[in-house]
């Protein structure tokens, strides 16, 4: 039943929808940043403020995402996939600029102490409904942060202690209380230093396999375009985008890494400082670093080993371990391992920020919290087809429910 859900909401109007808006802004900021990425460019320098709220937003979209949902991606939808991953992310530049722009438009606090998010910007579109309505997807947000935000991580990496993972469970969750007991400073500080420096170490090995295989790297690319396209890449052998699973997976996969028109991310936006375009323009970045540089990598390097696995993070870690031996299996699944500790302590960041938006009751936080360190540990022993069937529904929810006020708030939006 979810799965056939799933195959209508992620398959034909997922898509549809996330074209639909992105191509709706794009066209409303007259892709400014597609013609002008220059100075976009040099705006995003001039945003030094907006450095660490980049950190944890970045921090909840490059997780195992990166990694792992990009290696699921290639299995369920094929090399194809791929390429659907960039369109979706270069279209959802526009819709990550939106809500950012509208985060800082419709925060809440002054001095260092700002904070709000799509609960607050869809309340105040509401008028006499907003609580309600803003609640409704602040619960999403909550309900996201225990699913895609902690299932989906740390359920990939128990993969890689597949005989100890109610243990990996309890120690992963008592790390993670260990950096959110310190609150948002800690998170950011812990954001700022974990991401900068592993991205860029991740990017510079993905590069080096590449150029070291330039005859594999011919074939990877002939491969995504040639199956982006392919018959066989539909799933029924029918009309139309919606069933085809190079499409459907690389939307929703791209969706998961970048959550670009998700909501999410603009929890961390609204702390910053900075102007709605300047913080707007680190959005963008967001996208670009996320599924255009990292994804990109991890795809080409996944497909020029060509290992044949099925299991999505031992194709990953199998496939870096093929090109670099046993120094790129560990580099690996120790990248994974920090890129979920930084997503999941940012996802806790999120879901408690959305409940402040529905009870600042001491007792509800502690509730979320039992609840939240709870799933931590179940997470490392749940089955992996359930979580992605479950984690695949509440994003597309999330995102279905964003479009539809960034639409609304359209003309704030300059």
């Amino acid at each position: 039943m979810l799965e056939q859900i799933n195959f209508v909401l992620c398959g034909v109007f997922l898509p549809l929808v996330l074209c639909l808006a992105g191509i709706f802004f794009i066209f409303k900021l007259r892709g400014f940043y597609l013609l002008h990425p220059l100075r976009t460019l040099g705006v995003i320098k001039r945003s030094g403020q907006g450095f660490k709220p980049l950190c944890v937003a970045l921090a909840g979209t490059l997780g195992v995402g990166n990694i792992v949902g990009v290696a699921s991606a290639i299995i369920m939808g094929g090399a194809g996939s791929v390429l659907w991953m960039l369109i979706s992310a270069l279209i959802a530049m526009s819709l990550k600029y939106a809500e950012a722009f509208l985060s800082i438009k419709h925060r809440r606090g002054g001095g260092c102490n700002h904070y709000g998010g799509a609960p607050y910007y869809i309340a105040d579109a509401s008028g006499k409904r907003g609580f309600f309505i803003g609640g409704l997807f602040a619960v999403l947000c909550i309900i996201n942060s225990l699913s895609t935000g902690t299932l989906v991580q740390i359920n990939s990496v128990s993969d890689l202690l597949p005989n100890g993972r109610l243990v990996f469970g309890f120690a992963f969750a008592l790390i993670i209380f260990l950096i959110v007991l310190g609150g948002e400073r800690r998170i950011q500080a812990v954001s700022s230093v974990i991401i900068p420096i592993l991205t860029i170490l991740y990017l510079a090995l993905s590069l080096f396999i590449i150029f070291s295989n330039f005859d594999g790297l011919c074939v990877a690319i002939s491969k995504i375009f040639s199956e982006a396209f392919s018959v066989k890449s539909a799933l029924s052998g029918g009309v139309g985008f919606g069933i085809s699973s190079a499409i459907r997976y690389g939307f929703t996969r791209g969706l998961l890494s970048n959550e670009a028109g998700c909501g999410t991310a603009t929890i961390a936006h609204a702390s910053s400082s900075l102007s709605p375009h300047s913080q707007g323009c680190l959005g963008i970045f967001e996208v670009f670093w996320d599924t255009i540089v990292l994804c990109f990598v991890t795809a080409l390097v996944i497909l020029i080993a060509d290992t044949g696995e099925q299991n999505p993070i031992l194709l990953a870690i199998n496939s870096y371990g093929k090109l670099l031996g046993n120094f790129g299996r560990f580099f690996i699944a120790f990248s994974c391992i920090l890129f979920a500790l930084a997503t999941v302590s940012c996802q806790f960041y999120y879901g408690s920020t959305s409940l402040r938006f529905l009870s600042r009751s001491r007792f509800a936080f502690l509730a979320y919290s039992a609840i939240f360190f709870s799933v931590c540990v179940i997470s490392a022993i749940i089955s992996s087809a359930t979580m992605w069937q479950i984690s695949d529904l509440v994003v597309a929810s999330l995102a279905i429910f964003n479009l539809i006020f960034l639409v609304v708030l359209a003309k704030e939006i300059k």
